[in-house]
């Protein structure tokens, strides 16, 4: 990434299965949180990578809790699709 001097890596995003088992949200989103602290502390200039994306209208508390910077609800905003 080092060589894309116009890209900057600023965080992590991940869609939990679709599974109502709130042990195994819990587990994806802190496993992402963990790979991004990684990154975070090696310091890189072109990866700062301070944001956490996850979480969608099912699960976002469970994200939030998690370290979630970044949620995505348009299904509780908008409805499902028909």
């Amino acid at each position: 990434m080092e060589r894309f001097e116009h890209i900057e890596v600023v965080g992590l995003m991940t869609m939990a299965p679709n599974t109502e088992d709130e042990r195994v949200i819990r587990q994806v989103f802190r496993r992402l949180k963990e790979l991004r602290d990684r990154i975070r502390d090696r310091h890189l200039s072109y990866a700062p990578c301070t944001e956490l994306s996850m979480g969608m209208s099912h699960d976002y508390p469970i994200a939030i809790e998690e370290g979630a910077t970044f949620v995505r609800i348009g299904t509780a905003l908008v409805g499902k699709e028909e």
